[in-house]
């Protein structure tokens, strides 16, 4: 367990303390359907006493894609509105559709703007599409994560058909399935979540 001395504001942690996951929405394209399977996955974590999440919109930010160790003030100023989120959190779901079997640029750069951030920490990943229902991205996610020494759940959460999928409200018109989905892969990020903090308190990662 992590302590804090007199004066110390490093916050006090205990297997009872809520896990914070950044919920990282992947797309910003235009007339994109991320927002609402987001706000369906985020109802199935807010019923959750372990969970605490966070949104992280690529859709907000306006990050370049020419990469750098030093960054001007106004690139500083949007990395300012997603990075201290990102190193928070204990665990992230990041949520993704498919774009010519992989996932979308705007992602992709997020992910490469940050490294530390990631490190020693579990993703779990959901996905939305045409037949494939996202799938192929995740599985080049799963790559790009382990190289930054994240750790990736098994199970997924994924909509096949994404857009007749969902009904009007923004409910899949058959939750059955997806629900105990996102339960199997809720519980799995949340033990690694909990089992990588532990570990991390009593050892800091090296990698």
């Amino acid at each position: 367990m992590k302590t804090a001395t007199a004066g110390s504001t490093v916050p006090v942690q205990t297997s009872q303390t809520p896990v914070r996951v950044a919920v990282v929405i992947g797309s910003n394209r235009e007339g994109r359907f991320g927002p609402v399977v987001a706000d369906w996955l985020l109802a199935r974590i807010r019923e959750r006493d372990d969970l605490a999440p966070e949104v992280v919109d690529v859709a907000s930010l306006q990050l370049p894609t020419v990469l750098s160790h030093s960054p001007s003030p106004s690139v500083a100023a949007e990395l300012s509105k997603v990075t201290p989120a990102l190193a928070v959190a204990d665990a992230f779901v990041v949520l993704t559709p498919e774009y010519n079997h992989s996932f979308p640029a705007g992602l992709k750069n997020l992910i490469d703007w940050h490294y530390t951030e990631w490190r020693a920490k579990p993703v779990a990943l959901v996905s939305y599409g045409g037949v494939s229902g996202g799938l192929r991205a995740v599985e080049h996610l799963r790559q790009v994560f382990a190289e930054l020494h994240a750790v990736t759940v098994r199970d997924t959460v994924s909509f096949h058909g994404a857009g007749a999928a969902f009904d009007a409200e923004g409910q899949p018109r058959d939750p059955e399935a997806p629900v105990a989905a996102a339960k199997v892969m809720l519980d799995q990020l949340g033990w690694w979540a909990q089992a990588l903090r532990e570990a991390k308190e009593r050892r800091p990662y090296g990698g």
